[in-house]
């Protein structure tokens, strides 16, 4: 049994050779004493059994370093990958060498998601045309993997993949649809059919409950507004719509149109981070005279200031009332809030400078691009001048 791990030895020396070539790499050189020493330490004294340890796997540790991996990175993420006996680092290399990746980005994808050299040749082959039901190239999927390879790599259940495919478009969703939800919320896709299924099942539900009257189009609609929605529990989105209904005081109706409209982006949202939100906005808008009526109607037009935290929100709102906006104007275009405090604080610093009036000309000049915002400053500018 001593000779076993010389054995290993040689088919390390092996598949380092054939990686360097792969790779373009020149051959190193490897001197037999080296080899030798391998041999030797595999040998125990006394012929005394030791305990077996899970030691790393060294031909797999030359290959990746070889290929640019970094290995200190992949070992932090999954360090159970080095200790397995056999990985196919080699044929994923191939592998996504012919679909045009680059051997930088290869070695990225190993380096964050090191689990991705487990997978087959068969398996990969099976899930990129899978992915290519969806995407038109194959440089699309590239550049995904190159931004989050755990997308492609996380599952190895293709089957499971191409059930949630086709359910996903017997929902009517077409394959922009799909493309967003793969780029954006690809566990959506390594969840089990069943998670799906009862997501929607509850979406159908809430439709109908509600007075809807088409369930299909409801679903349909929620998860082209929200693609977090099916890697969301069924519990936090039902919490988070019967706190949206108590907290805003809504009859069904509006209920429904609320979740038909914006108001499906924020229920993947956590239920006490929305509780904490709405508290918060609520307190700040009534220390400034607000009324509650005036609250409701603000969420309901722009519900996604609820994803505001509440340091963040104060702040803006702060600074837009310092800057010599009233409360009013902000309810009436709570969109100003989308931006950051900086920038908020920088428009507001310009358009004084070239005295523009608030009261006169209102605020959606705060709620333009950069472009349309530097332009309009410049026209200020000029009648000064002139």
């Amino acid at each position: 049994m001593a000779a076993v791990p010389g054995v290993r030895a040689l088919l390390s020396l092996h598949r380092s050779v054939i990686l360097q070539r792969s790779f373009g790499l020149v051959p190193v050189q490897l001197a037999s004493t080296s080899l030798s020493r391998r041999l030797c330490s595999a040998t125990t004294r006394n012929n005394e059994p030791k305990p077996p340890v899970a030691s790393e796997n060294e031909s797999l540790l030359e290959n990746l370093n070889l290929m640019g991996v970094d290995v200190t990175m992949a070992r932090k993420r999954q360090p159970g990958v080095f200790r397995k006996s056999f990985t196919n680092e080699h044929g994923l290399a191939q592998f996504l060498k012919g679909k045009g990746a680059s051997p930088k980005v290869i070695a990225s994808i190993i380096s964050r998601y090191p689990r991705a050299i487990t997978r087959s040749i068969d398996h990969l082959e099976q899930r990129w045309k899978l992915w290519r039901n969806i995407f038109c190239t194959d440089a699309e999927i590239v550049s995904i993997l190159a931004r989050s390879p755990e997308s492609f790599f996380r599952s190895s259940d293709n089957e499971n993949l191409e059930k949630n495919i086709h359910f996903l478009i017997s929902l009517g969703l077409i394959r922009k649809d799909l493309h967003r939800l793969l780029t954006t919320a690809p566990r959506t896709f390594s969840n089990s059919l069943e998670l799906n299924k009862q997501m929607v099942e509850l979406l159908e539900d809430i439709c109908t409950e509600l007075g809807g009257q088409n369930p299909e189009q409801f679903v349909k609609t929620i998860i082209s507004r929200n693609l977090y929605i099916l890697i969301r529990s069924t519990k936090r989105v039902k919490s988070n719509i019967d706190t949206l209904r108590s907290a805003l005081k809504l009859t069904d109706s509006e209920l429904l149109a609320l979740l038909e409209g914006h108001g499906a982006s924020i229920l993947d949202l956590s239920n006490e981070y929305l509780k904490k939100n709405f508290i918060n906005l609520q307190q700040k808008m009534i220390s400034h005279g607000c009324r509650k009526s005036d609250i409701k109607k603000m969420i309901i037009s722009y519900p996604i200031i609820l994803y505001i935290g509440p340091e963040t929100l104060n702040a803006k709102l702060d600074c837009l009332l310092k800057g010599g906006i009233t409360i009013k104007q902000i309810l009436e275009k709570p969109k100003v809030l989308d931006y950051s405090t900086q920038n908020i604080a920088g428009r507001l610093e310009e358009l004084q400078r070239v005295g523009y009036d608030f009261k006169k000309n209102g605020i959606n000049i705060l709620d333009t691009s950069r472009k349309r915002f530097d332009a309009k400053i410049e026209k200020l500018a000029a009648s000064l001048d002139s």
